[in-house]
């Protein structure tokens, strides 16, 4: 994620911490500090780091829970408003995707008790409210908030964990993508209602129904793009009409070539036609910037970009998209040469086209299905 700080590793998964939330973390310390002095500023951000490490927890039942189903779990980010775990792929099996779904909630959910039945933690609703009173135990607030957390998490909107607990049940009888158009559906009206909530009550509120808002329907397009990859073969969405660039030619070649095309990424090819690497707009810009304009491509080019053959399916490129997190496919024939190029906005574009056609039409390996 942008803007954001590796800070370690953890059984594996990357730890960060994106910008706001070390700002956010640096404005309750001083706003406390002004209310009411350095002992409730202290005490402020211990109460603050303790809650982020309950939401860490669950944050990794989410993980460990997936990764007993081979999804593999790259990091972790911590926000303001919480943790985003980033899955490799989305489940496919609806009872995987309740389980791992559920699995953060019941981490704060015990959590909750254990301070409760080890540490002799109060759970009184009336604590939710004096969370930054530093006069009610720690412990007891730690508790209610963990409580909180688990219910406020079972909100049925992305990327809630109780949307994607719904998304499992409608899958089960409806299929995954019709159950996430529905789920998503529902996710943005109650962006809606927690919209019209914050104006009323807590303008925190606001913010989050537009990251869920957001989310939402992203995670819609997500699985469109992937339902819509499986039955087309790579060789009829991929690129085909591109500049290459050699690994020696200098940045300035490669600013004219920016120049003469409308390309966002640039293949690096060998004599042979092989893909070697991949320049893309921002990689070339930095360049020009740090390195000169008589620098080489392959000074800045990206290296290790995923590879298929023509005769896979686009699926398949999808999943390399989403597991590499990488700017491009690369698309060879037999020999490892470079044929095409899928990049998302390929896929944008091809989802785009298909919404575009009248329901139950067929044009090339696109279709609409009538209930689509």
């Amino acid at each position: 994620m942008l803007w954001s700080i590796n800070v370690g590793r953890i059984a594996g998964t990357e730890v960060r911490l994106h910008i706001t939330f070390l700002l956010f973390l640096a404005w309750i310390f001083v706003a406390s500090y002004i209310s009411g002095g350095p002992a409730e500023a202290w005490s402020g951000l211990v109460f603050l780091v303790l809650l982020f490490l309950c939401v860490l927890a669950h944050e990794f039942g989410h993980i460990f829970t997936a990764r007993a189903f081979g999804v593999a779990t790259p990091d972790v980010t911590l926000l303001p408003i919480g943790g985003v775990a980033r899955l490799e792929r989305i489940p496919e099996v609806p009872r995987e995707e309740f389980l791992i779904a559920i699995a953060g909630p019941l981490v704060n959910v015990a959590i909750a008790l254990l301070l409760v039945v080890v540490v002799g933690a109060s759970v009184d609703p009336r604590h939710l409210s004096a969370v930054e009173n530093a006069q009610v135990s720690m412990i007891d607030r730690l508790a209610v908030v963990n409580l909180f957390i688990a219910a406020f998490n079972m909100i049925p909107a992305f990327p809630m964990d109780g949307g994607r607990i719904l998304r499992a049940a409608l899958a089960a009888r409806l299929g995954m993508g019709r159950a996430t158009e529905l789920a998503a559906s529902i996710g943005q009206w109650t962006a809606f209602a927690l919209g019209f909530i914050g104006l009323l009550f807590n303008p925190l509120l606001i913010f989050i129904a537009i990251f869920v808002y957001l989310a939402a329907g992203s995670e819609a397009q997500v699985v469109a793009l992937r339902l819509m990859s499986r039955d087309v073969p790579v060789r009829d969405a991929m690129i085909t009409q591109f500049a290459t660039l050699a690994p020696t030619a200098q940045i300035d070649e490669a600013v004219d070539t920016l120049f003469r095309t409308s390309q966002g990424e640039f293949p690096v090819v060998d004599a042979d036609g092989k893909l070697i690497g991949l320049l893309g707009k921002g990689e070339l810009i930095r360049a020009l910037k740090q390195l000169g304009p008589d620098a080489r491509v392959a000074e800045a080019m990206t290296v290790d970009i995923p590879a298929i053959g023509q005769r896979t399916r686009l699926e398949d490129a999808f999943k390399l998209l989403q597991e590499k997190s990488a700017p491009a496919v690369a698309v060879v024939d037999p020999f490892g040469k470079l044929v095409g190029l899928v990049t998302p906005e390929t896929l944008g574009e091809m989802l785009m086209v298909r919404d575009a056609m009248p329901r139950g039409a067929r044009m090339g390996p696109w279709s609409r299905a009538a209930g689509a």
